[in-house]
């Protein structure tokens, strides 16, 4: 009699290649990486990602169109341009902002690359590493949302292939530093006859949150100004408008790129692929500068050390002032008692011929009830016992009220702060999430004035805004009230940072129909809604500033550096652009050895901005310099760079780049490495 053989659960292919990279991730930003990888640095990817659709986060599928229209349309620009040698294909992915809008997924069979290869898992299992290949890997990351998820697998990966690198995102700063030692640790012991030296197991560990920040909060800041602080270094650049017609802006030590000349066309779009020669342009050379006449620019203003950090202004104040312990009423009411005792102290000293020691003294017995009555006593002593008893009568009360409000103040002080009444100039910030948190931080470090609204009162952010003293208005943004709380009508920005774009635009559209000048920034996923919104609002309010931003695309280029191996110091948006810098070793690159700091530039790829000066047995790896008081250490950094310096093998530069030329670098460099 044959027994019923049970069913063998279906075993994980293994993957179809080896020396990849691997993406796993379930938003926005794990497709980014796939695509910048694929068709900027020319790595073979396998992305991995959850089945189906995710309804908690309704900004991922974006009318139906997913993954699939984001490689179609990249592909579609591969076969437009018809490969281009080093560039394979030719795609310039510093055109758009998240290149979505085409309906098929990339088919890169014409332009001479495979597409990237798409995996469905629900958890990054053992099983769904296997299928990607992670054990023959040469990078992995992991960019799910949930912090959790992201370490669980990270000690997965590790322990399957001991020498891929890794690229972790992590929004828990201080987790994330312990975590990279202990993952380059696990590499020795799970493979201990591994070479430490030859080993390339590097752990990075980042934060998008971290990497955007500094953009959006720059986007509401007067001026324009993008600052850059990474590693002790800091970098300086602002939009500069021209003087009149046909004049070009003051370029600064160098200009970084050229602004769009279609930025005040309402039939323009801010630096898309629609935008043509028109569009903004990263690194030009000095004839395109001379021949951008009436074009704004983007001009780098300062590179120099960055000092220490201050601790982060408190709109509050430092401390338990007394202004926010009592109230005004109260202060003045014992102002008022002070004067009255003194009065009378003065009047008996004068009346009794007594010292004013001993006046004084006699003054506060009556004032406590605990004198002796003035029988036999003069007149005038009477008098003044008689009204330091009255003066004592109203001491009472407002000791009590003193003591409730000092409880009332404690009681309060863990709440959230409602926004004053005379405040303005401030910035209005919607979303206190992992992105609104952090750049709620940012605008604090800098001075500005904040008010948040939320309309959850546990998210991840209240407790900062209560610790930074930050007034909160706890309330649906849409809801008519909401934003006038929150003062919109003085404010001199506002920051729609929540997770839905409807919900950005909306408050938005509201906040202008209150003060139509009011600069605004709002955060959008889908490139075609975000240029169709920054049209409309650039028609309705011309003389308003309209900025729209991607969260994922500030953050992808950071992500694919350290999936190369590298790490860049920053970046800033240029309309729908990102400029990267980064510190890079000339050594390995032909493209900088031997040559001069002029020859070295290539417009619209790279440039050389500063030079390490520190010898390279005494450079640290963060790019930190000596103390400028100290003579017996190098100075540091060099920026004021002669054009006809010869950039030698050992010398370390701070350029700026664009994703493909940086990409390039970074190809062509590990192209002359030998392969693990």
């Amino acid at each position: 009699m044959l027994g019923l053989v049970p069913s063998l659960p279906p075993q994980p292919q293994r993957s179809p290649f080896s020396g990849h990279m691997v993406v796993c991730g379930d938003d926005a930003l794990a497709r980014r990486l796939a695509v910048e990888l694929r068709y900027v640095y020319g790595e073979r990817v396998a992305l991995v990602l959850p089945p189906g659709r995710d309804a908690r986060r309704p900004e991922l599928p974006l009318a139906g169109r997913g993954l699939g229209s984001l490689l179609g349309r990249v592909s579609s620009a591969m076969n437009r341009n018809g490969g281009n040698g080093a560039r394979r294909g030719g795609v310039d992915p510093d055109d758009t902002d998240s290149q979505s809008g085409a309906s098929r997924l990339g088919d890169d069979t014409n332009a001479g690359v495979d597409a990237v290869r798409i995996l469905e898992a629900a958890e990054p299992s053992d099983e769904a590493f296997e299928e990607a290949g992670v054990e023959t890997a040469t990078a992995l990351a992991l960019v799910y949302d949930d912090d959790e998820r992201n370490i669980r697998a990270a000690l997965t990966a590790r322990r399957m292939n001991p020498r891929i690198r890794l690229v972790i995102r992590l929004y828990n700063r201080k987790l994330g530093q312990h975590l990279e030692t202990l993952l380059d640790q696990a590499a020795a012991v799970t493979a201990p006859g591994l070479d430490r030296a030859a080993l390339d197991a590097s752990t990075t560990v980042l934060s998008d949150a971290d990497t955007a920040a500094p953009a959006l909060a720059a986007t509401v800041l007067t001026g324009s100004s993008k600052v850059i602080q990474a590693e002790g270094l800091l970098l300086r650049a602002a939009e500069r408008t021209p003087p009149g017609g046909g004049q070009i802006a003051d370029p600064g030590l160098c200009t970084l790129a050229l602004l769009s000349s279609t930025t005040h066309d309402p039939a323009g779009a801010e630096g898309s692929d629609s935008s043509g020669d028109e569009g903004p342009r990263l690194l030009p050379d000095e004839r395109q500068v001379a021949a951008a006449t009436g074009r704004g620019t983007v001009v780098l203003e300062a590179i120099s050390q960055a000092g220490p950090s201050g601790p982060t202004p408190r709109m509050g104040g430092r401390g338990a002032p007394l202004s926010q312990v009592f109230s005004r009423r109260l202060r003045w009411s014992a102002l008022g008692v002070g004067l009255a005792v003194l009065g009378l102290a003065v009047a008996s000293t004068l009346t009794t011929g007594d010292s004013p020691v001993h006046a004084a003294y006699l003054t506060l017995l009556d004032l406590f009830a605990m004198g002796d009555p003035a029988i036999g006593d003069p007149t005038a002593r009477q008098i003044i016992q008689l009204l330091s008893g009255v003066a004592g009568l109203m001491l009472l009360p407002l000791l009590v009220a003193g003591v409730l409000e000092a409880f009332g103040s404690m009681r309060t002080a863990s709440s959230l702060r409602r926004p004053p009444r005379g405040l303005s100039g401030h910035v209005v910030l919607l979303g206190l999430g992992k992105i609104g948190t952090r750049v709620l931080v940012r605008l604090r470090e800098l001075g500005v004035p904040v008010v948040c609204v939320e309309d959850d009162p546990d998210a991840r952010g209240i407790p900062v805004a209560r610790r930074l003293h930050v007034p909160v208005v706890i309330g649906d943004v849409t809801q008519e009230g909401v934003l006038e709380a929150a003062k919109i009508q003085r404010a001199r920005a506002l920051l729609a940072l929540t997770s839905i774009d409807t919900t950005n635009l909306e408050a938005t559209l509201y906040a202008r129909s209150v003060k139509q000048d009011l600069r605004v920034a709002l955060r959008l996923y889908d490139d075609e809604f975000a240029t169709a919104v920054y049209r409309t609002l650039r028609t309705a309010h011309p003389h308003a500033v309209t900025r729209s931003r991607s969260v994922s695309h500030l953050a992808a280029p950071s992500f694919a550096v350290a999936m190369m191996g590298r790490q860049i110091l920053g970046a800033i948006p240029v309309e729908r652009k990102v400029m990267l810098f980064a510190a890079i070793t000339v050594a390995g690159h032909p493209q900088l050895e031997g040559r001069t700091v002029e020859e070295a530039f290539r417009a619209g790829a790279w440039r050389v901005l500063a030079l390490d000066a520190n010898p390279p047995g005494s450079r640290r790896p963060d790019l930190s310099f000596p103390d400028p008081a100290s003579t017996d250490q190098p100075s540091g950094l060099l920026w004021d760079l002669h054009p006809g310096y010869v950039l030698r093998a050992e010398d370390r530069v701070v350029i700026a780049a664009t994703r493909r030329g940086l990409a390039e670098l970074l190809r062509r460099s590990r192209s002359g490495a030998p392969r693990r």
